[in-house]
């Protein structure tokens, strides 16, 4: 049988840290995941990233692959496995195989012969809008092969936050229960936006006039319409504070973030013999 460097698969070294293990998996997986991904191999290339972070991810399961060899394997070289593993691997394929090792990870070696084994987790990324986040959503995901899940998008989820949906994973060996599926949060890109954390910074352009004087704006939130004050003599990049209006709490004891307006000051076009006119007096009068 071929060995299955899980490493390779992942890009990291032998030596890598539990974090670093991490980071790899999720970069890769949003670059594959089949339901954003434009490669032709997307969905064997998730399935082989699920099934290396499902085994380099979990502590036990990774000492049990190491102890095999693995600073002694390329992928794709022939391997066999240690003479003292236990029979029955005659014409196995390195799938069978390597279920076999972890179904039996912490326990008794042995053949593979009717070994019952928990199915592996699926870790995928979920792209969110914003307004999901506030409000909440349901949404509908393909997992493949005509599978397509419902899920619902609590209110008050953040970006990197999982959604664990139970017995949605690869299904169990002989009888075992099914693995879950584990949706990592992110956003959609939206230029009128950037979050940190739950406070949410919103792009708000204001004319020149409005800055120098002052005065009231409404402004369309992620919350809903407000109207705002801006001070007078304001400057591109001020920030206008708006308490709790950020990502609301994902619960009653929680605390929601907060909404900062940054002002951004724009000059409407002198398109017309009037506007020339009006710019031509402030050059005069206010220069610069």
């Amino acid at each position: 049988m071929e060995y299955k460097d899980y490493y390779a698969t992942l890009g990291v070294a032998k030596t890598a840290s539990e974090d670093e293990i991490k980071k790899a998996y999720r970069k890769l997986v949003r670059k594959y995941h089949p339901d954003v991904s434009k490669e032709a191999d997307a969905d064997a290339r998730t399935k082989e990233l699920n099934e290396a972070y499902g085994v380099l991810g979990d502590a036990e399961k990774r000492a049990a692959y190491d102890s095999l060899g693995s600073g002694q394997y390329h992928a794709g070289q022939e391997f066999r496995p240690p003479p003292d593993w236990g029979g029955g691997f005659e014409g196995a394929s390195a799938e069978d195989f390597f279920a076999d090792l972890f179904a039996h990870v912490g326990g008794q070696r042995g053949g593979r012969q009717g070994f019952r084994m928990r199915g592996e987790d699926i870790h995928a990324v979920l792209e969110i809008s914003l307004l999901d986040s506030y409000h909440g959503a349901q949404r509908e995901i393909s997992l493949g092969r005509q599978r397509n899940l419902k899920v619902s998008i609590p209110k008050g989820v953040t970006a990197g936050q999982q959604l664990r949906l139970g017995g949605q994973g690869q299904p169990g060996a002989n009888g075992a229960e099914a693995g879950d599926l584990f949706l990592e949060i992110a956003f959609q890109a939206d230029d009128r936006y950037r979050v940190e954390g739950r406070d949410v910074y919103e792009k708000v352009p204001i004319p020149p006039w409005l800055a120098a004087l002052g005065g009231e704006r409404d402004v369309s939130t992620p919350s809903g319409r407000v109207t705002v004050t801006v001070p007078s003599n304001s400057q591109s990049g001020r920030k206008l504070r708006l308490k709790g209006r950020g990502i609301p709490a994902a619960n009653t004891s929680g605390t929601a973030g907060d909404l900062y307006l940054t002002l951004e000051i724009f000059a409407p076009p002198a398109d017309t013999p009037e506007r020339r006119a009006l710019y031509e007096q402030m050059q005069r009068e206010i220069g610069g």
